[in-house]
């Protein structure tokens, strides 16, 4: 059995973890940490701050929280050798780095997003990339997301330049040559990838990526209408993630 301390487990998020992932056979949350009490604690222990956390009824630490707080519990997990899942997108190159450091001592799993969906969106998208002239991103998610462009979209840009670097396709042209209005082609990925952040109220987590080429086009969209939709990658990276040190980026790899 798994012991799952989530950091950021009065957001909604984290709330939405902590229902489901103790649905799931040979997991349990045990802690549920946060600045403000949690509507629901779903039968586990809540603490203000990790520090406070009892390291042994702890395994695994889950933290879809705030960037600040994401290098706060990577310095804990290293120093309890407990496992680190890490879902905060928007970490600055400091706290990128103490995350980097810590997984010299325990075994850290950090992704862009943790929808099975997402991730074989991405994947398609790569498989797809040599084959089309250009291709766009358009990200989509809820009005309270605080970073743009979304993690997700910019992980499937990289693995969209990279596979067509891989085929030998140079970056196209870009076409445009007068801005109307300033940033009307949105944000200059690299290798010719743009992307697009559109930011609403009632959305969740939605993403197309759009290929085009001689005379057809093709997209790849994905959907996340509600939270739950994390929870299985989460429980993915929960498994992988042990006191064995090394980092993990994304789990493309840990799924068949």
């Amino acid at each position: 059995m798994k012991r799952i301390a989530i950091v950021g487990g009065a957001g909604r998020m984290g709330q939405a973890l902590a229902e489901n992932l103790n649905s799931i056979d040979g997991l349990v949350v045990s802690t549920l940490v946060d600045v403000h009490e949690p509507q629901y604690l779903f039968g586990a222990n809540y603490v203000v701050g990790l520090a406070m956390a009892d390291p042994t009824d702890i395994d695994v630490v889950v933290d879809f929280s705030q960037p600040s707080s994401v290098a706060q519990s990577a310095q804990w997990c290293a120093e309890h050798r407990r496992g680190l899942v890490i879902g905060t997108t928007g970490l600055s190159e400091s706290q990128r780095a103490i995350v980097d450091d810590a997984a010299m001592s325990t075994g850290i799993v950090m992704a862009s997003n943790f929808s099975l969906g997402a991730v074989l969106s991405e994947r398609f998208a790569a498989m797809a990339a040599p084959y089309f002239d250009r291709v766009e991103i358009i990200e989509l998610h809820h009005d309270r997301k605080v970073d743009a462009p979304s993690g997700t979209s910019l992980s499937a840009a990289e693995a969209i330049v990279e596979a067509r670097a891989r085929a030998g396709r140079t970056p196209p042209v870009e076409p445009t040559r007068r801005d109307t209005l300033a940033g009307a082609r949105g944000a200059d990925a690299g290798g010719g990838v743009r992307i697009h952040s559109v930011r609403l109220p009632g959305l969740v987590a939605h993403q197309e990526i759009l290929f085009g080429g001689p005379g057809e086009g093709l997209t790849i969209r994905h959907d996340s209408y509600d939270r739950v939709s994390f929870v299985q990658g989460v429980a993915i990276a929960v498994r992988h993630a042990d006191s064995t040190p090394g980092f993990t980026w994304g789990i493309d790899d840990l799924i068949a």
